[in-house]
């Protein structure tokens, strides 16, 4: 299985980087939408084939294996099936909370969570949400879809300005996703989870495997990275509802399933016996 190349010269240093010292390699992504599908009930969203072998071999090369996404960190492990992948960090809630080796630690939900949770009903109904709109409780974040009602966009359009009122009462942002809006506490990002998490772990080089908006803020810690000498890749799921992250993206790939073999070919590189470098 041969790795792809990035199509940046920096995506390309990253993979080199890691091929040449997996020990030291950060390999994060994200779960919804880039190891598992998107699909209508949150709940029901299971990784594609193999993303938990893939993971777990990476797991047993390289230094640290982590997912950072905005669910519930224990939701991700149960979900995906991670339980399995050994040394695995899952950062959830945009790295509020942390799951590693079974124990998960997670700080106070914000008061502002609370009253936009009692508040956010009453302002739906008031600002006319279409059928089909529905409210995904994260516990430190409040997420409203539009993925299932008839036109999502229009749906988005319409809640846009009364969830960004709310939020500014409440102390809390407004966060763009895939036919979602989400209400979550101010400095809760992605690529404050990334940075983070790099430092802690030492990391010589960084990885990063994301689909949606939120998931920009981490392509943008890779940046940082590289400038203060940290060789990195980010890598997108490709997908047509969200074109700016392939944009700025140093390699795509073909959705959940590409980002998989993606994983696997890397876990392959730097396999004892793999090749050094990325072809």
């Amino acid at each position: 299985m041969t790795l792809p190349a990035a199509r940046t010269r920096e995506g390309q240093a990253g993979l080199a980087a890691i091929t040449a010292d997996p020990a030291r390699a950060l390999i994060a992504t994200d779960y919804d939408g880039t190891l598992a599908p998107i699909v209508a009930d949150p709940a029901a969203a299971s990784p594609v084939p193999g993303a938990a072998a893939a993971l777990a071999r990476l797991a047993a090369r390289t230094g640290t294996v982590a997912v950072i996404t905005g669910r519930a960190a224990a939701d991700a492990v149960s979900l995906g099936g991670l339980a399995v992948v050994p040394g695995l960090i899952v950062l959830g809630h945009y790295g509020a909370q942390r799951w590693q080796g079974g124990v998960l630690s997670e700080p106070e939900v914000p008061p502002g969570v609370a009253a936009a949770r009692q508040a956010l009903p009453g302002l739906l109904a008031q600002a006319g949400a279409p059928e089909g709109t529905a409210v995904e409780d994260k516990g430190t974040a409040l997420a409203v879809h539009a993925r299932r009602t008839a036109d999502p966009a229009a749906a988005l359009a319409r809640l846009q300005a009364p969830l960004a009122r709310l939020a500014s009462q409440t102390g809390l942002t407004v966060e763009p996703g895939r036919m979602v809006l989400e209400l979550r506490p101010p400095g809760m990002d992605k690529g404050a989870a990334l940075r983070q998490l790099a430092a802690e772990r030492g990391a010589g080089s960084v990885l990063f495997c994301g689909d949606d908006l939120g998931d920009l803020a981490a392509f943008g810690a890779i940046s940082e990275l590289r400038a203060a000498g940290v060789p990195g890749c980010a890598v997108a799921s490709a997908s047509g509802e969200t074109p700016q992250v392939a944009a700025a993206a140093d390699l795509v790939v073909d959705g959940p399933a590409g980002v998989v073999r993606f994983l696997s070919a890397l876990g392959a590189a730097v396999a004892p016996d793999g090749p050094g470098e990325p072809g």
